[in-house]
């Protein structure tokens, strides 16, 4: 067993920005180091966001052959970044895109097809790591937290701010941890700002500009979702299920609908948390950028936030994919019972190896 791997991590998250390449290292000497060499965002061109939108409406024979192109798509994009770079990856660890995400169901869907990453790339691939856990009748979700929990010990708690928000809380002198998702963050921004001709609210200036729509706030906090205690994880099903409807009904005051949006995710996040002056919360994911939304944030807790390194903010969720990847590979729990409920710790994920037997 290595101690130390050089590993691509990628991540293509529900966003739809585009497709996440950290290229890391990781160390272990009785504790766990990373460095985050380089990494890149290669952005879905309009066909591919257009398909990625609107795939789980597809065929079986469609969505099967989405798999199979995306596959492709980000096996040719890997292997230009290893080209270019000259480098020599241990293994590519990938998350996929969810397109389905039912626990209740005992059903998670990820595409982005492995063993055509690993036909492209010549690399070996770990990638399926939420299936195992559904399986066991888990959420599935998160699955950051195992990284939270050896590559960011000096924190109490880890905020992602990306499609989905989602929190790991340290436990126990920061041997335990617990994690679950919160609420809907990039996803609605992301969908009111498309309407405004813009990606993403930068710096979350709309938002600063707008008004906050008291009923719609009312309607957001009383979905059923915030009443349930974790376990418990979020799809795109509950987005367009419950979200959307109270979007549709308020959308065209668009700025207003981003500042209502950004209040109701700072609420929803202060809520879940235990707040302590003397604790301190690492905040990354594409919504640590929505200045607007961090500053709500500070308003509503006493924690101290901390907004780290650009590099970080992006990809870090790469990053700890890459990790789980390396966790597969040694062999260890990378999915923790006590953030998906499942009755016991388990290693998670499927290898796709890519090598010529002599």
């Amino acid at each position: 067993m290595k101690d130390a791997y050089h590993v691509i991590g990628l991540m293509s998250g529900t966003s739809l920005d585009g497709l996440d390449i950290a290229e890391c290292k990781f160390h272990f000497d009785g504790k766990w180091h990373f460095e985050i060499i380089d990494a890149v965002t290669i952005a879905y061109d309009e066909h591919w966001q257009d398909r990625l939108k609107n795939c789980h409406l597809m065929s079986g024979l469609e969505l099967a052959q989405t798999n199979v192109d995306l596959g492709k798509l980000h096996g040719n994009l890997v292997n230009s970044y290893i080209r270019n770079r000259r480098i020599k990856p241990d293994f590519i660890s990938s998350h996929g895109h969810t397109v389905f995400h039912q626990p209740e169901n005992s059903l998670t869907l990820q595409i982005a097809s492995p063993p055509h990453i690993a036909a492209s790339t010549g690399k070996t691939v770990v990638a399926d790591f939420r299936t195992l856990d559904v399986a066991l009748s888990g959420q599935g979700a998160p699955l950051v937290p195992i990284g939270d929990l050896l590559l960011f010990p000096d924190y109490e708690f880890c905020l992602n701010l990306g499609g989905i928000a989602n929190v790991s809380i340290k436990e126990k002198n920061g041997n335990a941890i617990q994690a679950f998702d919160i609420c809907p963050c990039n996803m609605p921004l992301n969908f009111i700002t498309r309407q405004l001709g813009f990606e993403y609210d930068d710096g979350g200036e709309f938002a600063a500009q707008g008004k906050i729509i008291p009923q719609m706030l009312n309607e957001l906090n009383k979905l059923s979702y915030y009443k349930s205690s974790p376990p418990k994880s979020l799809g795109r099903e509950f987005f367009d299920a419950s979200f959307m409807p109270v979007l549709e009904d308020y959308q065209r005051k668009h700025i207003d609908v981003l500042a209502t949006l950004c209040e109701h995710i700072a609420q929803q996040i202060a809520s879940s948390l235990p707040d302590d002056p003397h604790k301190k919360m690492l905040v990354t994911g594409g919504g640590a950028f929505n200045k607007h939304l961090i500053s709500l944030l500070r308003s509503k807790m006493q924690t101290e936030i901390i907004v780290p390194d650009n590099l970080l903010i992006q990809f870090k969720e790469a990053l700890i994919f890459a990790f789980l990847g390396v966790l597969r590979v040694r062999e260890q729990n990378n999915c923790l019972r006590s953030v998906t409920g499942t009755a016991y710790d388990h290693v998670g994920g499927a290898i796709y190896y890519h090598r010529v037997n002599p």
